[in-house]
């Protein structure tokens, strides 16, 4: 069990450090340059995966509600809340990811290309709208959370060593769970199909270019490059997400969590926020310039 730990620990350090590193590259991005709607978008991508790391991690919040000395049930319920806030806004921000690039790459003359503007433009809108519905949505978390007493005699699902679910009448859960599932099949449903959309088109593009160059002579673009990126995420976080879910709806059935179980459904959760900058990084070519750069000062300076 502690080398679970140790390597939950190594993985939750990686991505903050990594996506620390992508918001303050895509801050000075949008606050120096000109940004793409892109980079707004992967902004916020990123600090909610900062956020879910630490509170899921219990990086940032343990160590705050024990300085401050509070109680350990309002800890339980501000921790899975928050953390629920964040998970809902990773696939609503990722589903957008996938739906704006799917828009922007789509030809002038197809029925995609309309939304182009009306994206751009009511881009800010759309993201008040993201986090709006997704702090409304988990807010059942604050009531059905709680610190953990005695199990057996209260009938509480045990699901970390200080908090646990408390018990809710069948038409309750049935409703929650219907809700939220529908939420996640919807936009995990948009994912596949926009990600389908993006590959008939790099496929037909490519093919295209055969006929005009030779292969030799063929260079990605950076549509392209973000296209292909964009994709690794949405296959990586679809894969991660259906394991989540037969796991948590395993555990709901059998009103029971077993501790391993637990732990390897923490990492497979946090898999997403840690690789999903490391991706990023290694397939941003302004990334790649900006530390080059950086390299070349530092062999400047010493010599």
């Amino acid at each position: 069990m502690s080398s679970f730990k140790n390597v939950f620990y190594f993985q939750a350090g990686l991505g903050v450090l990594a996506n620390m590193f992508l918001l303050v590259f895509y801050i000075f991005i949008i606050l120096g340059h000109r940004p793409k709607p892109t980079d707004l978008i992967s902004c916020q991508l990123t600090f909610v995966h900062i956020m879910m790391v630490l509170i899921g991690g219990d990086i940032l919040l343990t160590d705050l509600f024990e300085s401050l000395n509070i109680g350990n049930d309002f800890k339980c319920k501000t921790t899975f809340y928050l953390f629920r806030v964040m998970r809902g806004l990773s696939i609503c921000i990722t589903c957008l990811l996938s739906v704006f690039q799917a828009v922007t790459i789509s030809p002038n003359t197809s029925l995609l290309s309309k939304f182009k503007q009306k994206l751009k433009k009511y881009m800010i809108h759309i993201f008040l709208c993201i986090w709006f519905f997704n702090l409304s949505f988990s807010s059942n978390r604050i009531i059905y959370t709680a610190g953990l007493t005695n199990v057996s005699e209260t009938n509480q699902m045990q699901v970390t060593k200080s908090c646990s679910n408390l018990p809710m009448n069948y038409i309750i859960r049935g409703l929650i769970f219907t809700m939220s599932t529908s939420r996640d099949v919807f936009l995990v449903g948009v994912m596949l199909i926009t990600s389908t959309y993006m590959v008939i088109f790099l496929f037909r593009h490519q093919r295209q270019c055969k006929h005009l160059h030779s292969v030799s002579h063929l260079r990605e673009s950076p549509e392209k490059r973000a296209t292909q990126t964009i994709l690794v995420l949405v296959v990586f976080f679809v894969v991660m997400y259906w394991v989540d879910f037969i796991i948590s709806f395993t555990s709901a059935m059998l009103w029971m969590y077993d501790p391993v179980i637990l732990t390897v459904q923490k990492f497979m959760i946090y898999a997403y926020p840690t690789i999903t900058p490391l991706v990023q990084i290694s397939s941003d070519n302004r990334i790649i310039i900006m530390l080059k750069n950086i390299n070349l000062k530092h062999h400047q300076s010493c010599s």
